[in-house]
């Protein structure tokens, strides 16, 4: 596909490329999933929440999706006026509030889930396993290098 590009340009225009790929594939399950009422900003906290091992506090939400908390608690507002989630008492520390999700949320998610895998199935059509297992370990690497760069700034 780019093997008009000199490999600096590749390098150069690689980070544009993730960026982009990753806005294609919320923007392909976004407009699935436009007919029941859901963007991303609805279906992607619901699906953090439910992959999570654990019910997951706000600040811990938030960072899961790379938001401020201010940001994360207008989103929790929305999502349970609409019936999504509920906030419930820590067990261990009764400040604190857990975020659950309820039958409406569960359902939401499955959908999400459904829409997901087709999404996923079609992109990966004609790739091989071992495409896939040299793409993932390069964006781990990447994902774990600019983690690197977020705690030690240069």
């Amino acid at each position: 596909m780019a093997s008009h590009r000199s490999r600096a340009q590749q390098r150069q225009a690689f980070p544009t490329l993730i960026a982009h790929t990753g806005r294609q594939w919320r923007r392909a399950v976004d407009v699935r999933l436009q007919p029941f009422g859901l963007t991303e900003a609805t279906w992607l906290p619901l699906i953090h929440l439910a992959r999570a091992p654990a019910p997951m506090r706000q600040k811990d939400l938030a960072a899961s999706l790379s938001l401020d908390s201010s940001s994360v608690v207008r989103l929790l507002d929305a999502l349970q006026a609409s019936g999504h989630i509920e906030r419930r008492e820590d067990a261990g520390d009764r400040r604190a509030k857990t975020i659950v999700l309820t039958p409406l949320g569960r359902a939401t998610v499955e959908r999400v889930e459904v829409v997901s895998q087709q999404i996923r199935q079609r992109t990966l059509a004609g790739l091989t396993d071992d495409e896939i297992a040299t793409a993932t370990a390069t964006l781990e690497h990447i994902c774990q290098a600019l983690a690197a760069a977020i705690e030690q700034p240069a």
